[in-house]
C-alpha cells in the first residue's frame, strides 16, 4: 500500500478518535481526505481488518464500557455521551461486542478492580469484533460464540485462550 494511502487512512482513524462523539458518516470522512467513500472503506478494512464504521463503533463501544465502569451515569446518558443517537442500536452493538446489554455490565461490582491502572483495565476488556458468519469463533450449537474450551461461557477478551493468564471481571 502506497504511504500516501496509509498518511491519509491515519488521517480518518485520528479524526474518528477525536470525533467519535459526532455523527460521522464514510462519505464525510473520505471528503476530508480526497477519497471515495468506496475506495476508502476498501483501504480501511485491508489497513486496519474493519470498516471505519466498525471501527468507529467499536471505538464508542470501548468508550462507554469505561463510563459504566466508572458509574455515576445512566446506560442511555452513557449511549448519548459517546456520541449514539439511538439507544436501541447502542444496546444492540453494545451487546454483540461486549457479550452482554449495558445494564448488566454497569451492574456488575468487580469491573473496575482497586489498585490496577486504567490502561490494563481499559486493555483486558476491549470490545473485539469477530468476523460475521465465521464457524471457528461461532459453532453450530454455540449461540453465544463460545470456544470449546470454555464451556462455562466466560468472554475470552483480546483473544487469549483460557488459562494463558489473568482474567479481569
Amino acid at each position: 500500500m502506497p504511504v500516501e494511502d496509509l498518511v491519509r487512512l491515519r488521517q480518518v482513524r485520528d479524526r474518528i478518535d477525536r470525533e467519535y462523539r459526532e455523527p460521522l458518516d464514510v462519505e464525510a470522512l473520505a471528503r476530508g481526505v480526497a477519497l471515495s467513500s468506496g475506495h476508502l472503506s476498501r483501504l480501511f478494512r485491508r489497513a486496519y481488518g474493519e470498516s471505519p464504521y466498525s471501527y468507529l463503533m467499536t471505538w464508542r463501544i470501548e468508550r462507554a464500557m469505561s463510563l459504566l465502569r466508572q458509574g455515576g451515569l445512566s446506560v442511555t446518558e452513557v449511549c448519548f455521551e459517546v456520541g449514539s443517537s439511538s439507544l436501541g442500536t447502542f444496546s444492540t452493538r453494545f451487546s454483540e461486542l461486549v457479550g452482554m446489554p449495558p445494564s448488566e455490565y454497569r451492574d456488575r461490582a468487580d469491573h473496575d478492580p482497586d489498585g490496577l491502572p486504567t490502561c490494563v483495565v481499559r486493555h483486558a476488556t476491549r470490545p473485539l469484533r469477530k468476523p460475521p458468519g465465521d464457524a471457528a469463533e461461532n459453532p453450530a450449537g454455540n449461540p453465544a460464540g463460545n470456544p470449546a474450551g470454555n464451556p462455562a461461557g466466560n468472554p475470552i477478551r483480546n483473544e487469549e485462550a483460557p488459562g494463558s493468564g489473568p482474567v479481569l471481571r
